[in-house]
């Protein structure tokens, strides 16, 4: 199985969410802005090569946040996740690559490649760092990803769809599509769905 990268929770107000995690116990360092995404993360550090990454609006570049559907947000949401695949090339057709300016001036490139339909965040997108340092090592460190886990109303579509990019999740069969992960903090658990 592709290992968890990291974990997207998207919010339309990051500097409200960032003081609201920080209340919990979870610390945040900031990872820097997406050029012409309109968008800025943070990041937290959670062990075994894995993060969590805030993320939303950036108030210095110009436009409504392009991605994980931040600008029709109202409330963060825990919005997908990502794994990291050495051979992203014979998983999919047409990666998008990407790049990032860390606040030490490092600029961090990848490739990615999203699914058809992540029913709800369930099916990750993948994800391959090649030569860049990955952001768990800069990442503030404290945190510990205990369980990612989620819910649909067909979980058996779910995994065969996870099967196909070589991922897994704890699913239970549920009303509404949901996605959730437990992140120990120095402070006690932490939920974000």
């Amino acid at each position: 199985m592709n290992p968890v990268d990291h974990l997207v929770y998207a919010t339309p107000d990051l500097d409200g969410t960032l003081r609201e995690l920080a209340a919990r116990g979870l610390r945040l360092s900031p990872g820097g802005p997406h050029t012409g995404l309109g968008t800025r993360n943070h990041l937290a550090d959670l062990g075994e090569g894995r993060y969590l990454e805030v993320i939303g609006p950036d108030p210095e570049q110009d436009g409504p946040p392009l991605t994980f559907g931040i600008a029709e947000l109202t409330a963060p949401r825990l919005a997908t996740w990502a794994v990291r695949v050495p051979d992203l090339d014979r998983l999919a057709a047409h990666p998008v690559a990407m790049s990032r300016q860390r606040p030490d001036g490092v600029t961090l490139s990848w490739r990615l490649a999203f699914p058809q339909d992540s029913l709800h965040g369930l099916v990750p997108f993948l994800i391959d760092w090649g030569a860049s340092e990955h952001p768990s090592a800069t990442a503030a460190p404290g945190a510990r990803l205990l369980r990612l886990h989620g819910g649909h109303p067909e979980p058996e579509f779910v995994r065969a769809r996870l099967t196909e990019v070589g991922a897994d999740l704890d699913l239970v069969r549920a009303d509404e599509p949901w996605l959730a992960a437990v992140i120990a903090t120095p402070s006690g658990e932490v939920e974000l769905r």
